[in-house]
């Protein structure tokens, strides 16, 4: 990572961007180009891109039915969003900097602010939790409270849970001991041992 740019920056950058598409492309191809140079900017070091790709691949798979394969025709091989990337990304979001409006709440987010949808912010909370932020941990459990009622007016919340599912996962196999080690082999007898004990097996049989 080299910088983080909060939402603001790349709305405009991401404008920018569609506006310098070729107007005759396809909507498809539209797509695919500016998700390919949003990439390209995430690549360069620029986490502030990793939240919207991160996001437009949930778009794109709640709009395709959970179709993973026909997303990754779209926005082109290796550049889908998976886990390793967004669990990397949200280890880094300024937990400060989120914009979390109190319900009726009219103000306008600050410009270095992170706003992001509550999928996401469930997200954020859940690694840094993770990683012993008590106040990630406190803030995560009361929105976890508001899940039950949230999950069928919002369909980006079941990729919330598919991260959370694969987060637990990955964290239990890097907590499970490893396996005992084999016993290790005897050693192989050097060529003078292996003389010296045929003479004494000679010897026996003579006796």
């Amino acid at each position: 990572m080299k910088e983080f740019s909060p939402s603001m920056r790349v709305d405009v950058l991401i404008s920018d961007m569609r506006a310098s598409l070729d107007p005759d492309l396809s909507e498809e191809q539209k797509e695919h180009e500016l998700y390919g140079l949003a990439w390209e900017a995430y690549r360069d070091g620029d986490y502030g891109f990793g939240l919207w790709l991160w996001h437009e691949c949930d778009r794109l798979t709640n709009n395709l039915n959970g179709n993973i394969r026909e997303v990754t025709r779209i926005l082109g091989p290796g550049r889908y969003f998976g886990f390793s990337h967004r669990k990397a990304v949200a280890s880094r979001v300024p937990i400060d900097r989120i914009y979390r409006p109190r319900k009726g709440d009219m103000s306008t987010p600050r410009t270095d602010a992170f706003v992001l949808p509550h999928y996401q912010v469930l997200c954020v909370y859940l690694v840094n939790s993770l990683s012993g932020d008590p106040k990630a941990k406190a803030q995560l459990e009361i929105a976890l409270m508001e899940l039950e009622e949230r999950r069928r007016a919002d369909p980006f919340l079941k990729h919330f849970e598919t991260f959370r599912d694969l987060l637990t996962r990955t964290s239990n196999a890097a907590a499970a001991p490893a396996p005992a080690a084999a016993p290790a082999a005897p050693p192989a007898p050097t060529p003078a041992a292996a003389a010296t004990a045929k003479k004494s097996r000679a010897k026996s049989k003579a006796k």
